[in-house]
């Protein structure tokens, strides 16, 4: 039997399955230990346990769509599960992570934040009732922090929606004395900052794209050494680096989807190994770059204007 000495022999018994599972293995969604993903955990984890204070920091993390910040969060959520005391029957949630509501209302901002606690809203769904059943909730469960995801869509309401929901925000932070954690593209950064007492609390994490340097070679190199392939890959070879970054931007949600897809097909082909080669079938390569190819195309032109 071959050892797959190519692999990390925590995943070498991956390789020894059938093509269709190591095909499900291959796709399954799965946490990597990423450089900037493990600093933004870290600045998490240092705000879980900050003393309540009457101005409390907040963080927010943003970057382009698929730059992995609600895989962040989601990672978070599961260090930091909410618990149940049998004994007293009472529930435990430490971090408290809810969705922002397709407008900045702010009966829906409630709903939601109830939604995520697991717990009904009042039956009138008065808006001052939602608010108090919140901070009521927040306390008893012991909440020490508050994560609001894709927070750029607040912008879709009217300005003083938008000024009512960052004023909604920054009471419950006040009141609670628990840090505020956003989450969004860079839209949300520019949103933050027109309110001048909540942009003075937050400090900002930036996500930011890939580059053709070490970094990106080390995250294609650990991918080379965990994927169920059964020949070596070559993944931090320049050539295939280049071809990677020309491919996604810098995305890396792309990046992982593009290597899934090549690695995908070396088993139905039977290669069994990436190449640069690999990155040139379009039939496979295009369909995964077609949407964001159009996109630039339509926004050259006008910057040539």
């Amino acid at each position: 039997m071959t050892n797959y000495a190519h692999l990390l022999p925590a995943y070498r018994r991956q390789a020894t399955l059938t093509d269709a599972e190591r095909i499900a293995w291959i796709r399954a969604d799965r946490w990597l230990d990423l450089d900037q993903a493990r600093a933004a955990l870290g600045r998490l984890e240092d705000l879980l346990v900050y003393p309540p204070r009457d101005r409390m920091p907040c963080l927010l993390i943003y970057g382009d769509t698929g730059m992995g910040k609600t895989k962040i969060i989601r990672k978070f959520l599961r260090d930091h599960p909410a618990s149940f005391d049998q004994g007293t029957g009472v529930t435990s949630m430490p971090v408290v992570a809810m969705q922002m509501p397709a407008e900045p209302i702010e009966r829906d901002i409630y709903s939601e934040l109830l939604t995520a606690l697991g717990a009904p809203g009042p039956a009138d769904g008065a808006t001052h009732r939602q608010k108090e059943v919140c901070r009521r909730l927040l306390r008893s469960m012991g909440t020490h922090m508050l994560i609001i995801d894709e927070i750029h869509a607040m912008l879709a309401g009217s300005f003083r929606q938008q000024r009512i929901f960052l004023n909604a925000i920054r009471f419950l932070a006040n009141d609670l004395r628990i840090p505020l954690v956003c989450a969004g593209t860079d839209l949300a950064r520019q949103a933050l900052l027109t309110d001048p007492q909540l942009a003075e609390r937050f400090e900002a994490f930036h996500l930011r794209h890939w580059k053709n340097d070490a970094r990106l070679a080390q995250l294609l190199a650990s991918l080379a050494t965990i994927l169920p392939l059964r020949r070596p890959s070559n993944l931090a070879a320049p050539a295939i680096r280049t071809r990677v970054l020309d491919l996604t931007d810098g995305v890396t949600v792309r990046i992982f989807r593009l290597i899934e897809t090549v690695a995908v097909e070396a088993i139905h082909s039977g290669a069994e190994c990436i190449t640069i080669d690999s990155f040139e079938i379009e039939e496979l390569v295009l369909p995964l770059v077609a949407m964001t190819r159009k996109v630039e195309a339509r926004l050259q032109p006008r910057a040539g204007r």
